[in-house]
């Protein structure tokens, strides 16, 4: 397997479906680095833990992380699945931050703003050429800027992931502009 394709698999089973590849997710997201290796090869999708590593170490969005004692890997961010409900603590955002999309999703983000779909949060990045390459991986791309500080002013809270991914419940309509 190639190193994208490690990564794909990966993404989705520490972020979407563990029970795919066997997996029990704790709280935080983190599976045991052994069972998400014998996971993969009872999918036929062997790799060893140094390839393993290599995969996370060159992952150039940062989407994984290996815990310190060297047992233990989880997904960042990103998750769907009801067995991860991580915890992460309130940070003050920038005052404006980006979300990417394609141009066929606008009519329903105008109406009603942000959502995080299957997803416990929704993304957004700090600057628009993130915003640019996650829109165009879903069509024509459109950036969308954020209100962050107008967000924040009314209450709402932000969060930012191990790998700098900005995350928030929903961003209503009224903090949304097209770039």
């Amino acid at each position: 397997m190639s190193e994208t394709e490690v990564s794909k698999y990966l993404s989705y089973i520490l972020r979407h479906a563990p029970e795919a590849a066997g997996l029990s997710l704790d709280r935080e997201g983190w599976a045991a680095i052994e069972e998400v290796l014998a996971g993969a090869r009872r999918a036929r999708k062997a790799f060893d833990r140094a390839f393993l590593q290599l995969v996370v170490d060159n992952n150039s969005k940062r989407r994984f992380e290996i815990s310190p004692d060297g047992l233990r890997i989880r997904a960042v961010q990103g998750h769907s699945t009801s067995e991860v409900q991580r915890d992460y603590n309130p940070v003050e955002p920038p005052a404006q931050l980006f979300h990417g999309t394609a141009e066929r999703f606008l009519v329903p983000i105008r109406v009603g703003g942000l959502k995080p779909g299957s997803r416990h949060h929704v993304h957004l990045s700090a600057d628009e050429d993130t915003a640019v390459a996650v829109g165009r991986r879903h069509g024509r791309p459109v950036v969308l800027r954020v209100d962050a500080a107008g967000m924040r002013a009314a209450g709402h809270e932000f969060y930012q992931a191990e790998n700098g991914v900005w995350l928030t419940a929903s961003v209503p309509p009224q903090y949304l502009a097209e770039r």
